[in-house]
């Protein structure tokens, strides 16, 4: 590819016309003295210039005018002065600023005008005031990011601060979710994670004021992981009003950081030059969700003040909501024998031989509640500092909170005599079983188990801090140098994790699978405190930290006036610690704890169920067992640490010119990276013959060239043609890279998960092409493909063995368990590779043809196909599988109204049934998700000038979540809701 921009860029250069406007031949210009905006308007439409202006930047300014033969640059400064407003040219694109600071983020300008509209399609257009078509709300968010779509190289899409702020996503990640091609985890109540083109979180690496960001949090659901250490961003991390501009940038350029090979996802927040002068925002609303009860605030203010070449601005966003996510789980599906005294007498021969056998259980059978009360704070502080138009220092601060209270409640066939291992022998007696021709026990009656609740009180939070500095020195009109040095730590803690276990013993119960609610029948009364004893007492702790350094100087030179030469250096030290501290008592030899049915309860909250649980905070009163832990109670294995030190360089040519009368912007260039890892922690090795579990510390290094190389055509005055290839590395994830394990144990069962300091990092060669039509200011169409090739994918290899043989000591076993017991072990590996392909459309458009109040109808829509596999290992036999978080099909449609008084809008977010793990074997291959389609809404009502009311509503149709076991057998692991949320309130500006 870059042999490609080397041979377009020789005619290039030989008939070179740059696309500078400064330097374009004389002009007749007659604008007389008239309102500023009126004046942008005549001028770009005499020249064809698209000039982009914050709206409040030209407001009641007014212009002597320009008459004669001029350049554009001379008319400009002419029609500019005594106005305090700046022109900077950048790549045929006016852009006006305030005083002598023309850097202010394009999120914020509004086009004046490119491309005439018709007259009679502006006179009667009610929603604009005159003929200078300055616009606002989302609309002119649209449009804008429109404009940054349209002028970028490789393939990139934005989201600007009136669609972010406006639109009703309780964080960053249900904003994504509107690109083309970008898809979403959703955990209580809301986006968590995203997916980039098939490729999952930790593929993507997300940026923030140009600095990587990286942050942890916890689901409350056993299912979904529990407390997150990996490299991928939690984007519930943050309230999506914090933020101006969020880039995705699809493409790779020798200029960007290594990493993300799925793409980058580049969040601003906002500063105090986006601004024409002093400016104040407040929005206060109220939110409720229909599985909960009350009213909980959502609160934002900022503040922004500009003083000559000073400016400074703080932003604060606070949030609470209360969710209840709710339905029914299975821990997971098993292969589980049943011992010949354990099966009834009326179950007949045939059946009696494949429980013998083995047959495909879920284990727990659980209708269980997952309550959160989730408190979010950010805060973003700007100074700047632009001393003329050649140097300028922008300090950038972010402080975010996320706490999270859980109140978890459970019940499961889990107890004593359980049904949550690989065998069957102690008291449990299956009485019918409907096996199907997989093997997998569909529905069945029992008698003699032993039922398990659980009540789990949590408090977690999340604690982030970034500080950066970005400076820019325009040493010389052809040199300009940037430098950016900055510092960021996350720090999770959990200091509550108690969970009360009370059982229920020998009750006749069934489960039916069948249905797409599972449905349970307990035979003895669930909901009677007499009936329910203290079984165990668990509490833990855990901590999270992320750190990171970063330090980048580069420079960019003007070779000509279409051609630049940039090259520059970087520095990244990555620390991820933590550890885990556990302390698990049982209160059942030789029987169950009678405690005073006082320290019982029902579930507090929306249930399928309901049972009685212990009260956390009175049992363990009344017990008396610690809660608070200490460095005794480590867990074997959890206190791993990754220490990571990258050196990175790059050299890159940009070319900006025309090519047979066609515009013609391209780079290419290459990047140098050596990365250095050290990975201590404990792992399994054989000395003297046995297997033991030891400290280790591993170190590696990771180095290589990552040529890349764009380019976009103009192949007509409203069409686009772009071309990238590139080759790009990403790190494994931290989990993986653990020298360590995590351990999951259950009566007569567990999992064990193993980390790998020895992986090689995952190496992508990607190509993609897009043809963009844009249809003046009033839409675009756009079709795109990709395709990349990985030839090192690090995939997981998975078996089951008896727990002696993982090294780990027996004193992490709970009762029930000895080295003898079976385990699912799992232990990521570098894999043959695997391959990625898609296909993108997006549609845009405002219907101004249409009559009357039709015209201010509009929509957005996109859709994607992917396609992308991998080689997992069960037991050492391979199988072709889907990539993990690749849905096949995703689709976003938001049909919207807009005038100057009120408008409304209505979003659809689809995709379709996607991986989330390997399993536990070739049979019962690939753990993953069902698909799903979210409806949202928002309407405004404009009171007054920078007032609005507003309501909005998420997930109107309440869509599940539905998890599965096996790609091949569909056996059912989660249903639950967590309900519609509502918001209601009023925001300002002034």
């Amino acid at each position: 590819m870059i042999v490609l921009a080397a041979a377009l860029a020789a005619p290039a250069l030989a008939e070179a016309r740059p696309v500078d406007t400064s330097t374009a031949r004389p002009m007749r210009f007659e604008i007389g003295a008239s309102d500023l905006r009126s004046a942008i308007s005549q001028f770009s439409k005499a020249t064809g210039v698209q000039v982009v202006v914050a709206p409040n930047a030209v407001a009641g300014r007014h212009t002597a005018g320009v008459r004669g033969d001029l350049t554009v640059r001379q008319a400009l400064d002419a029609l500019l002065r005594g106005t305090n407003l700046t022109a900077t040219i950048r790549g045929g694109v006016v852009v006006l600023t305030p005083g002598a600071t023309p850097n202010a983020p394009v999120a914020h300008l509004t086009p004046v005008a490119a491309t005439p509209a018709p007259a009679a399609a502006l006179a009667d257009d009610d929603s604009v005031p005159q003929r200078d078509i300055i616009v606002s709300g989302y609309r002119h968010s649209l449009e804008a990011a429109q404009d940054l779509k349209r002028r970028a190289v490789g393939a990139e899409d934005d989201i600007l601060a009136t669609d972010i702020a406006a639109f009703p996503d309780l964080n960053l990640a249900e904003s994504l979710q509107r690109i083309p091609g970008i898809t979403i985890t959703r955990d209580s109540g809301e986006g968590r994670q995203i997916a980039l083109r098939g490729l999952g979180a930790d593929f993507t690496r997300t940026q923030l004021n140009g600095m990587e960001v990286l942050g942890n949090t916890a689901s409350g659901m056993d299912n979904r992981g529990g407390v997150t250490r990996s490299r991928a961003f939690d984007y519930s991390l943050f309230a999506s009003e914090l933020f101006n501009r969020v880039a995705v940038q699809k493409s790779f350029s020798a200029e960007q950081d290594e990493g993300g090979i799925a793409g980058t996802v580049q969040l601003s927040s906002a500063r105090p030059f986006d601004y024409a002068g002093t400016k104040f925002v407040v929005s206060a609303k109220g939110q409720t969700n229909d599985n909960t009860s009350g009213v909980t605030p959502r609160v934002v203010g900022l503040v922004s003040t500009r003083h000559g070449d000073f400016g400074a601005l703080v932003s604060v966003a606070y949030s609470e909501i209360k969710n209840n996510e709710f339905g029914y789980r299975n821990w997971g599906w098993g292969l589980t024998k049943y011992g010949a005294a354990n099966i009834g007498p009326n179950v007949d021969a045939a059946t009696r031989q494949k429980l013998l056998s083995g047959v495909w259980q879920a284990t727990a059978q659980s209708p269980s509640s997952w309550f959160t009360d989730r408190k979010r704070l950010g805060v973003t502080s700007s100074l700047q500092y632009h001393p003329g138009t050649n140097f300028k220092l922008d300090i950038d601060g972010l402080y975010g909170r996320l706490w999270d209270h859980r109140d978890d409640y459970a019940i499961a066939t889990a107890g004593t005599n359980a049904l949550t291992g690989t065998s069957v022998t102690g008291g449990q007696m299956i009485q019918s079983a409907e096996i199907d021709s997989s093997s997998t026990l569909r529905a069945a009656s029992f008698t003699g188990i032993d039922l398990r609740s659980e009540h789990h009180i949590v408090e977690n939070h999340t604690d982030f801090y970034q500080g950066v500095a970005n400076a820019e020195w325009k040493v010389s009109d052809r040199l300009t140098l940037h430098a950016l040095g900055g510092y960021e730590e996350s720090d999770f803690g959990q200091p509550v994790f108690d969970k009360v276990f009370m059982e229920l013993k020998n009750t006749p119960f069934s489960f039916n699978m069948k249905p797409t609610i599972p449905v349970n029948t307990y035979g003895k009364d669930i909901t009677d405190p007499n009936n329910w004893a203290l079984q165990r007492l668990d509490v833990q702790e855990n901590t999270v930290t992320n750190q990171y350094a970063n330090a980048k100087l580069d420079g960019a030179y003007k070779l000509t006036d279409a051609l630049t030469f940039k090259a520059g250096g970087e520095f990244k030290h990555f620390i991820n610690s933590g550890y885990t501290w556990v302390n698990k008592v049982f209160h059942n030899v030789p029987a169950d704890v009678a405690i005073p049915n006082t320290l019982k309860q029902t579930v507090g909250v929306d249930t399928l169920a309901q049972y009685i649980v212990g009260n956390v905070d009175g049992v363990y009163s009344y017990i008396g067992d610690k809660r608070d832990l200490a460095a005794a109670n480590l867990q074997a294995g959890s206190d791993y640490r990754v220490d990571e030190k990258t050196w990175a360089g790059f050299a890159q040519l940009d070319l900006d010119t025309f090519v047979a009368g066609m515009r013609l912007r391209a780079n290419a260039g290459v990047r140098y990276y050596s990365t250095d890892l050290i990975s201590s922690g404990h792992l399994s090795q054989v000395i003297a013959g046995v297997t033991q579990f030891v400290p280790v510390s591993v170190g590696t290094n990771s180095h290589g060239f990552l040529p890349a190389a764009n380019v976009a055509l103009d192949v007509a005055k409203d069409l686009v043609l772009r071309v990238s290839a590139s080759r790009n590395v990403n790190r494994p994830g931290l989990g993986d890279l653990a020298a360590a394990g995590s351990i999951t144990t259950r009566p007569n069962g567990g999992s064990l998960s193993l980390g790998n300091p020895y992986l090689k990092p995952y190496k992508a060669t990607s190509i993609e092409g897009s043809l963009e039509w844009y249809m003046d200011r009033t839409g675009f169409a756009s079709l795109g493909f990709f395709y990349k090739k990985m030839d090192s994918y690090i995939v997981s290899s998975t078996q089951q063995i008896p727990y002696g043989q993982t090294g780990l000591p027996l004193s992490l076993l709970v009762q029930g368990e000895d080295a003898n017991t079976i385990f699912d072990v799992s232990q990521p590996i570098n894999g043959p590779g695997a391959d990625i392909k898609g296909i993108e459309a997006a549609f845009q458009h405002d219907f101004t043809f249409l009559p009357g109040a039709l015209k201010h109808l509009g929509v957005v829509a996109n859709g994607t196909w992917f396609d992308g596999h991998q080689t997992l290992f069960y037991s050492g036999v391979p199988r072709v599988m889907p990539l993990y978080n690749l849905s096949k099909w995703a689709a976003n449609a938001t049909l919207y109204y807009e005038n100057a008084v009120w408008g409304v809008r209505v979003s659809d977010a689809y995709r379709s049934q996607y991986l989330t793990g390997a399993s536990n074997a070739y049979v019962n291959a690939g753990d993953g998700i069902k698909g799903t389609n979210n409806i949202d809404f928002q309407a405004h009502v404009n009171v007054r000038k920078g007032v609005r009311l507003i309501a909005e509503g998420i997930n109107l149709t309440n869509t599940p979540i539905r998890q599965f076991a096996s790609i091949d057998y569909d056996r059912p692991e989660v249903y639950t809701t967590a309900g519609r949320t509502f918001t209601f309130g009023v925001s300002a500006e002034f």
